[in-house]
């Protein structure tokens, strides 16, 4: 397999590298490519900081790099401030100094929506990362945060309306939302079943969540194989590239 971009995966919390991007993830460790995954919410030393560091390094993505913010609904999750109460200004810093150390070629983050569920977090991390994704590449912005780094595309993790026949019932089944996007705003739709083993191991990893049935690892532990592998099996992305194209002269 030649070696694939690297890509830094921007995230909400804790298993949400792995329910939406843990196959292109496996995928690109496995091409030889620098893969890394932040995670907004959680700080180190807790439950789900540690099994966060269990998943990615299945993942091949080393380490965690934890921004150190708390969970929306978990007071114990940091002694830091909420990630929703943060000024946005911080949070965008705070992922702009991610991108210039780790230098990817990709970033992934979750879509407007803030994926299926629209969870709060999800949606404050897609703005704070899109903004970080350009600033990172401007030096007179955020001059304390490293030298300036431009990736190529930022890869938005996404649903389309025609992937949640199977998981949109589980996900109103306990009230959640279910956001999903129109197929053609989809640009990537990735069959991930080679890397199956290696998401759904991550996903485990995340034994918290597995454990209770409310949240979607838990959710997808219960279903049959072939269902779930159904579910996990394809990985959707909007694309937005952040080098421009230059023209051709006339």
């Amino acid at each position: 397999m030649p070696q694939l971009p690297s890509l830094l995966g921007v995230f909400g919390h804790p298993d949400d590298e792995s329910l939406v991007a843990g196959g292109v993830l496996a995928q690109h460790a496995e091409s030889g490519a620098r893969i890394g995954v932040a995670t907004a919410t959680w700080a180190p030393g807790t439950r789900r900081a540690a099994e966060l560091a269990d998943a990615t390094r299945i993942l091949g993505a080393g380490e965690p790099r934890l921004l150190g913010y708390a969970d929306h609904r978990v007071a114990d999750s940091s002694t830091g401030p909420r990630l929703c109460d943060a000024p946005l200004e911080r949070v965008v810093e705070d992922v702009v100094r991610q991108i210039r150390e780790f230098r990817p070629e990709i970033v992934l983050t979750h879509d407007a929506y803030g994926g299926l569920t629209g969870h709060p977090d999800h949606r404050l991390t897609h703005r704070a990362v899109v903004l970080a994704a350009t600033a990172a590449g401007l030096g007179h912005l955020y001059p304390d945060a490293g030298a300036p780094w431009r990736p190529s595309a930022l890869h938005l993790a996404t649903h389309p309306h025609s992937a949640i026949a199977d998981l949109g019932p589980l996900l109103t089944r306990v009230g959640k939302a279910v956001l999903s996007v129109p197929d053609e705003s989809v640009d990537l739709a990735l069959d991930v079943h080679p890397w199956l083993d290696t998401k759904w191991a991550a996903i485990c990893a995340h034994r918290s969540q597995v454990d209770r049935e409310r949240p979607l690892p838990g959710l997808l532990a219960r279903l049959p194989l072939d269902v779930r592998e159904q579910i996990i099996g394809r990985e959707y992305f909007t694309r937005i590239d952040l080098r421009p194209v230059l023209a051709r002269p006339a």
